[in-house]
C-alpha cells in the first residue's frame, strides 16, 4: 500500500470530440459558413465535456492547455509571440485568423497567380501568397505538428491569451486545474532554423526562458497549483549541450510559479534517467508502458519528497489494461517511493479515440478487449483503488477486466495456423527482385516510353460529398452493390478523363471507393476489426479511424484489381495500381500487443505481395506501394534502429519482389527526415520513390543527392495539405533545385501527397500548373542540349 494518498491524472485528452464535432466546425469555418465566435463556442463545449469526464472518473485535476484548434505547437507559437515574420500579419489581424494562416498557408491573389500561369520565370512573384508552416510527425506517432520557424534574431514575448482564458474557464466550472505546456527545450529542439547563416537553436534559450517564466507566474496568479511541462526529448540521445541545459533551465523556471511536473514519454530515459530524477522540479512523469524496466531506477533516484507519476495505462493503443500486470509494476514502486505517487496514462490520450460508447458494430467479445480514452480514465481509478486498498480483489470491475484479458488470450480467432506455416516455409530470397535496378530500368523505359520528368500524382483524388454520400449509403444498405459499383466507376472515369485533359503521363484511378488508405485494406484482410467512431486526429481537421489489428493477417481475395483494371481500360496511358505498404498498415493501425510487431508486419507483407502479383497478372505495369510511415516507426533511440529497419525494409521488399523486371514498383513517403536512414531506404529497392519536399523547400532532397540515391525519385513540388494553389514559377523553382542534386533523367514530377482532402477546382489548377512547369523545363533542357553539344 502506498505511504501517501494516490492521485490520478491524464497528460491530455482527445480534442476532436466523440463525433468529430471540432472537425466539422473547423471545416465549416474555413468554408465561411460559421464565424470565429461559433467555432469558439464548439471548442468551449468540447473542453467542458472533456474536463467533466476527467472529474467524473475521479481524476485529481482537469488538464488544461491540451486543446488546440489545429495543433498544440502552433498554439504555443502564438503564446510565445514568435509567429514567422514572413506572413506579414497586419496589425489587428485576429489571433485565430493568424493561427489558421500559419497552419494552412495564404493563397496568392488571383492576378498574381494568373500572371505566372503563362510560364514566367522572373522573381517578381516570389512573395505571392505564403506556404503554411512545415508539418512533420510528433516523435514516432501518426500525429503531425506544425514546425516552428526560428531565426537567429527571433524575438519572444508573452503574446497569446488562450491558455489563461481556458484556465479561467475550467476554474469557473469548478475544476482543480493542472495546466499543460510543451517545455522550452523540446520546443526549440522541434523547431527549424531559418535564415541565411546557420545558427544553434539552443542559443535562443536565454531569450525564451523569461517568457516561460512569465507564463508560469501568470498561471500562479490565477491560482494554478501544478503545471505539467512536457519534455519528451529527454528520451532522445541528446547532444551534451542540450542535456546540460536542463538543470539551469528548470532552476530558473522553478522560481517562477506553480509546482512543475516534468513529463517524459514515448521512450526510455536510459542515460538521461539520473538527470531527469535530479532536476529541480516538484515531480516527474515517466512512461512505464514504453520503459517498464526503468521504474526501479526511477524509484531509486527520484528524491522521496517529489511526486512520481507513473504512466501505466497505454496512451497509444486501445487494448484494455491488464490490472494484474499494472499492479505488479506499481506495487514495488509504491513500497519504495516514500513520496506522492500519481497514476496516469503513459502519454496524452490524444492518440486514442474518445469513447467506446456507440461501438455496437463491434461484437461483444472483441469490444470487451478494448479501452478508449474515457475507459482509460476509469482504469486509472480502478488501479488507484486497488493500490490504496479502498477496494478488494473481489471488486466487480477487476473481475470484468480479468475475464476480458483471459478471453483475448484464449480466443481462436487470434491465431491462424496456416498463416504461421506460410511464414515458416518462405523460400530464401523471397525479398529480392530478379535483377538489379539498372537492368530493370532499361526494360521499364522500353515498356512505358515516358518523357523526361514524367508527371503523375500520389494516388487519391478529391473525395467529394457525392462520393462520401454514396459510400455511406452503401454501408447503410440503402444503395445496393450494383448501383454503388456504377457510381464509383463513374467517379473513376471522371478522374481518368480529367488526368488525360491535364496531360499527366502516368495516371491513377483516384481511389473513389476508398475511405482511408489503411482502413480500406484492413476491411478486406482477415485479422482486422473496425470501429464506428474510433477517430483519431492526424493533423488539423484530418482524422483517421485506425483498424484494430487483433489477430493473424491473411488476404482472402483480391482487393483492388477490378477497380484498377477498369481504370486502365479507359486510357492508353499507364495506370498505377495503388496499395498501402505493410509497415504503414501496421503503423497506422492499433496493433496487437501479444506478439512482436515484426511478425504482424511480415504477415501483412505476404498479403500485399499476393495483391501485387494479381495486379501484374491483370496487366497493370506500375504498382505503387505507399510507405509514408516507415520512418515514423523508428525507435526514438538510435541503438534500436537497426533491428527495426531490418524487419521493416524486408517487409516492404517481401511485398514488392514477387514481380518481373518490367513491372515498375513505386513507393511514397511523406513528412520524414530521411538523412539518417538513406541506406535502408535505398535497400527497399523501389524503382521510383516519391517524397514530400515542398514545405521544406526541397531541403529533404539534398540528402538524396549527397547519398547518390541510385533509383528514380519524385520530389513533391507542391503542398497538398494547404488549399493554396502554387504558381508555375514556384514549381519550376523547386524542380530546378531538385535537378541540381538528382540526375535529371531520374526525376519525376508529382504533388507531395494524395489529393483526397482537396476540392476539384484547386486540384485541377495546381496540377495544370505542375504539368506546365514540367513541360517548360523539358523544353528548356531540349533547347540546351544542342547548344551544349
Amino acid at each position: 500500500m502506498a505511504a501517501t494518498p494516490l492521485l490520478t491524472h491524464t497528460l491530455g485528452f482527445p480534442r476532436m470530440g466523440a463525433q468529430r464535432e471540432l472537425k466539422f466546425a473547423l471545416e465549416r469555418h474555413w468554408r465561411g459558413e460559421i464565424d470565429a465566435a461559433a467555432l469558439e463556442s464548439v471548442g468551449a463545449e468540447l473542453r467542458a465535456r472533456h474536463w467533466q469526464a476527467q472529474r467524473d472518473a475521479g481524476l485529481a485535476f482537469a488538464t488544461v492547455g491540451d486543446f488546440a484548434y489545429y495543433d498544440h505547437m502552433a498554439t504555443l507559437i502564438q503564446l510565445l509571440g514568435c509567429e514567422p515574420a514572413r506572413f506579414g500579419f497586419a496589425p489587428g489581424t485576429p489571433e485565430l485568423a493568424r493561427y489558421f494562416a500559419m497552419a494552412r498557408g495564404v493563397q496568392a491573389q488571383p492576378h498574381e497567380a494568373a500572371s505566372c500561369d503563362a510560364g514566367c520565370t522572373h522573381t517578381a512573384h516570389e512573395g505571392a501568397g505564403q506556404p503554411a508552416l512545415e508539418m512533420t510527425k510528433w516523435f514516432d506517432t501518426n500525429y503531425h505538428y506544425l514546425v516552428p520557424e526560428l531565426h537567429a534574431d527571433t524575438p519572444f514575448r508573452l503574446s497569446g491569451h488562450r491558455l489563461f482564458d481556458e484556465v479561467a474557464e475550467a476554474q469557473a466550472q469548478g475544476h482543480r486545474v493542472k495546466a499543460q505546456l510543451v517545455g522550452p527545450l523540446t520546443f526549440l529542439w522541434l523547431s527549424k532554423e531559418k535564415g541565411q547563416a546557420p545558427f544553434d537553436r539552443l542559443t535562443l534559450l536565454d531569450r525564451l526562458l523569461p517568457v516561460y517564466a512569465q507564463i508560469l507566474a501568470r498561471l500562479k496568479a490565477q491560482g494554478v497549483e501544478w503545471v505539467q511541462i512536457d519534455e519528451p526529448i529527454l528520451g532522445l540521445e541528446l547532444p551534451a549541450a542540450w542535456s546540460q541545459a536542463f538543470e539551469p533551465t528548470y532552476w530558473q523556471l522553478g522560481k517562477a510559479g506553480p509546482q512543475v511536473l516534468l513529463a517524459t514519454y514515448f521512450s526510455p530515459l536510459e542515460t538521461q534517467l539520473r538527470l531527469a530524477c535530479q532536476l529541480p522540479v516538484a515531480g516527474l512523469h515517466v512512461d512505464a508502458v514504453r520503459a517498464p524496466q526503468e521504474l526501479t531506477g526511477v524509484a531509486d533516484w527520484l528524491p522521496g519528497y517529489k511526486v512520481l507519476s507513473v504512466g501505466v495505462v497505454d496512451g497509444r493503443n486501445i487494448w484494455r489494461t491488464d490490472p494484474d500486470a499494472a499492479l505488479a509494476l506499481l506495487r514495488p514502486v509504491a513500497d519504495k517511493h516514500p513520496g506522492p505517487l500519481w497514476i496516469a496514462p503513459s502519454c496524452s490520450l490524444l492518440h486514442v479515440p474518445v469513447a467506446l460508447a456507440g461501438e455496437e458494430v463491434l461484437d461483444a467479445e472483441l469490444r470487451s478487449w478494448l479501452a478508449f480514452a474515457t475507459e482509460k480514465l476509469g482504469e486509472l481509478g480502478l488501479l488507484r483503488d486497488l493500490l490504496d486498498g479502498s477496494v478488494q480483489d473481489t471488486d466487480p470491475r477487476l473481475a470484468e477486466s480479468r475475464a476480458a484479458i483471459a478471453s483475448r488470450r484464449a480466443s481462436p480467432r487470434v491465431h491462424r495456423p496456416e498463416v504461421a506455416r506460410r511464414l515458416a516455409e518462405a523460400p530464401a530470397g523471397a525479398d529480392q527482385r530478379r535483377a538489379p535496378f539498372a537492368a530493370r530500368q532499361v526494360v521499364q523505359r522500353g515498356r512505358f516510353g515516358l518523357p523526361p520528368l514524367p508527371t503523375t500524382t500520389i494516388g487519391s483524388f478529391p473525395q467529394t460529398a457525392a462520393i462520401r454520400a454514396a459510400r455511406a449509403a452503401h454501408r447503410r444498405g440503402t444503395l445496393d452493390d450494383a448501383h454503388y459499383r456504377a457510381q464509383m466507376r463513374a467517379e473513376i472515369a471522371l478522374a481518368v478523363r480529367k488526368q488525360e485533359e491535364l496531360g499527366l503521363d502516368v495516371l491513377v484511378h483516384g481511389e473513389a471507393e476508398r475511405n482511408d488508405m489503411v482502413e480500406y485494406f484492413g476491411e478486406q484482410l482477415d485479422g482486422f476489426a473496425f470501429t464506428a467512431n474510433g477517430w483519431v486526429q492526424s493533423y488539423g481537421s484530418r482524422c483517421v479511424k485506425p483498424p484494430v489489428l487483433y489477430g493473424d493477417v491473411a488476404r482472402p481475395r483480391a482487393m483492388t484489381v477490378d477497380w484498377t483494371v477498369y481504370a486502365q481500360s479507359l486510357t492508353a496511358r499507364p495506370m498505377k495500381g495503388m496499395l498501402t505498404g505493410p509497415v504503414t498498415i501496421l503503423q497506422w493501425s492499433f496493433v496487437r500487443d501479444d506478439q512482436p510487431r515484426s511478425r504482424s508486419c511480415e504477415q501483412i507483407a505476404w498479403a500485399i505481395r499476393d495483391e501485387v502479383a494479381d495486379l501484374e497478372q491483370a496487366g497493370i505495369g506500375i504498382v505503387q506501394i505507399d510507405e509514408p510511415a516507415i520512418r515514423e516507426g523508428l525507435p526514438l533511440r538510435r541503438a534500436l534502429w537497426k533491428p527495426y529497419l531490418d524487419w521493416a525494409t524486408r517487409a516492404f521488399r517481401l511485398s514488392a519482389s514477387g514481380v518481373g523486371n518490367a513491372t515498375q514498383i513505386h513507393t511514397h513517403m511523406c513528412y520524414s527526415e530521411f538523412n539518417d536512414i538513406l541506406p535502408e531506404i535505398a535497400a527497399m529497392d523501389a524503382d521510383v520513390i516519391t517524397i514530400e519536399t515542398s514545405r521544406s523547400d526541397m531541403e529533404l532532397l539534398g540528402a538524396f543527392g549527397s547519398f547518390r540515391y541510385p533509383n528514380e525519385i519524385g520530389p513533391g513540388v507542391y503542398d497538398i495539405h494547404s488549399p493554396r494553389v502554387p504558381t508555375v514559377h514556384e514549381m519550376l523553382r523547386l524542380l530546378r533545385k531538385a535537378a541540381e542534386v538528382v540526375p535529371p533523367a531520374h526525376l519525376w514530377v508529382n504533388p507531395d501527397c494524395g489529393l483526397k482532402t482537396r476540392g476539384w477546382p484547386e486540384t485541377e489548377a495546381a496540377l495544370r500548373n505542375m504539368v506546365h512547369a514540367a513541360r517548360q523545363l523539358r523544353q528548356e533542357w531540349a533547347q540546351a542540349a544542342p547548344a551544349a553539344a
